[in-house]
């Protein structure tokens, strides 16, 4: 991982000797178990996403319907570049774009290959983490407005399954303006269909 000497960093302090940075250690397994049910989340509701988009026509998947990428096409591919920069950001591996806005993929079946090749590295990815590379900082330098950043791994891993979210409900609306209807992303549908969050359903 592209995390320079970050591992060990569990409880600093900082220059008035305050404790920094600790509470994002104190919930242990926790907290690596929370990343890994949204990476879980990510492909699932993807794969959601997915098989909506596939009952589309290309004319209606194309349209620009106002959205910040246009289209439910743009839409998608936006995704799929920003998840590879961060990645990027996260492995110091891997494919990525300084185009937000670009066109990996002009037709989504391809799209959809590479979704799903990205959703699983990403769960192979969050698998392999510990509480300590959680605490350990990265580095990268912007897109827009350039410059360059430090931050640990965890609240940059927060942005990015919330980005992954927002962006999914634009994708949400644009299907429903489409069709009028449009399945639910909601987080605790997919925690009650796998038992993870810690819910436990009860029969009837």
């Amino acid at each position: 991982m592209h995390r320079g000497n970050a591992r060990g960093r569990l409880a600093r302090s900082d220059a008035d000797g305050h404790p920094a940075e600790v509470g994002l250690h104190r919930a242990g397994d926790l907290m690596t178990s929370r990343y890994t049910m949204l990476a879980g989340y990510n492909r699932w509701a993807n794969e959601r996403l997915y098989d909506e988009a596939e009952k589309l026509s290309d004319a209606n998947y194309r349209a620009d319907r106002g959205a910040f990428f246009k289209s439910l096409h743009g839409t998608l591919n936006h995704l799929l570049v920003a998840d590879r920069i961060w990645m990027h950001r996260f492995t110091g591996a891997g494919p990525t774009t300084t185009q937000l806005n670009a066109i990996l993929h002009d037709d989504l079946t391809s799209l959809r290959v590479a979704r799903r090749a990205e959703d699983e590295r990403i769960v192979r990815f969050v698998a392999g983490l510990t509480d300590a590379d959680l605490g350990g900082r990265i580095r990268y330098r912007t897109i827009t407005n350039p410059q360059d950043i430090e931050q640990p791994l965890a609240p940059a891993l927060d942005h990015f399954f919330n980005h992954q979210t927002h962006h999914r409900g634009q994708a949400h609306c644009l299907l429903t303006a489409i069709t009028g209807n449009a399945p639910s992303f909601d987080l605790i549908i997919f925690q009650r269909q796998t038992g993870q969050g810690g819910v436990d359903v009860k029969a009837p």
